[in-house]
């Protein structure tokens, strides 16, 4: 997964070459009488979230406890390909335009993880999967035409969400893949106001002057960082449904190493370009702090076996006897 960033760079960072023909998966039947929207609602993706608060019937409320999702549990919650921080593989590489690297990234994100939706997609169906759910606690619900809140079943929830994206990244005004003139026209957009700064956390923040935007010398619009976050937590829901429902998929096919890797570079980049709102990944905090953890206790681990060796390498004072 990693080493395919490295070969996208020699594709002129992949984008050029955009799979035109690859799409997303086919919206399976729909609810009768339901019409979708044709885009999400904002730039920061369609559909909203309903958390449903803890019921009288609840495991909770009778003392029973609820069984641990599958994907918190030892020994698949620390399965990775990687051991220690994905800090290096997301930052901002030198001489690297930062909407550049956002385009590559999203988009090699995007196709990720639409293969390995496909791997679950057979068990993803209108009945196993009668709402875009994330455990108990989480719905994701579609906006209609008439951007009322509409519970989907998963697979249509997530082919609509395939075929946005797939329609943001094919879009040369979004994701050009030549450089563009600045015109005024873009000058004046709103969103270039809007974003005269680096959002917190990304590098080079606070560096930008009124009318610059990222991704301004790559030739991205002003409104692509928005489109990029829109984009962003999209995926994110999927990752959540993915986990909560079809994770026992994912270990039967032994690939929770390869998941939880893909997940912790996804979370990783997001961080690192503030991509993701902490209330947008409420559905998998734990999972996202068990990481955290794990990383931590490398990190303190890597540093207390080198004070020792440290400590071991020094001569000692009282000489040779």
């Amino acid at each position: 997964m990693f080493s395919s960033v490295v070969a996208a760079f020699s594709r002129n960072f992949g984008r050029n070459s955009k799979n035109k023909q690859g799409k997303a998966p086919p919206v399976p039947d729909l609810p009768q009488g339901f019409q979708p929207a044709h885009s999400p609602s904002s730039s920061h993706g369609g559909g909203v979230v309903h958390q449903h608060p803890p019921s009288s019937s609840s495991s909770a409320t009778s003392g029973t406890p609820r069984a641990r999702p599958l994907f918190l549990c030892q020994p698949f919650v620390k399965a990775s390909l990687l051991r220690g921080s994905m800090k290096t593989i997301v930052v901002l590489p030198k001489y690297v335009d930062k909407g550049e690297w956002l385009a590559l990234n999203v988009f090699e994100f995007f196709e990720y993880l639409k293969m390995f939706h496909g791997v679950i997609q057979e068990f993803c169906t209108v009945k196993s999967c009668p709402s875009m759910s994330a455990g108990p606690k989480f719905d994701y619900k579609w906006l209609d035409s008439h951007k009322r809140p509409t519970t989907l079943p998963a697979p249509n929830y997530i082919a609509f969400v395939f075929n946005w994206i797939q329609d943001k990244t094919n879009d040369e005004n979004i994701f050009p893949t030549k450089t563009k003139p600045i015109t005024t026209a873009m000058l004046n957009t709103p969103s270039a106001g809007a974003l005269t700064s680096s959002p917190a956390g990304t590098p080079g923040a606070g560096q930008q002057q009124p009318g610059d935007w990222i991704g301004k010398e790559g030739g991205f619009p002003p409104e692509f960082y928005e489109r990029c976050r829109g984009i962003y937590k999209q995926m994110f829901r999927v990752f959540a449904h993915i986990y909560h429902t079809h994770f026992d998929k994912i270990v039967h096919l032994s690939l929770e190493a390869h998941w939880n890797s893909f997940f912790a570079h996804f979370v990783a980049f997001g961080r690192e370009f503030d991509l993701l709102d902490k209330k947008d990944t409420e559905s998998l905090k734990e999972l996202i702090e068990a990481f955290d953890a794990q990383t931590a206790s490398l990190a303190s681990s890597s540093s207390s076996s080198s004070a020792a060796a440290a400590g071991t390498a020094q001569p000692s004072s009282g000489g040779a006897r």
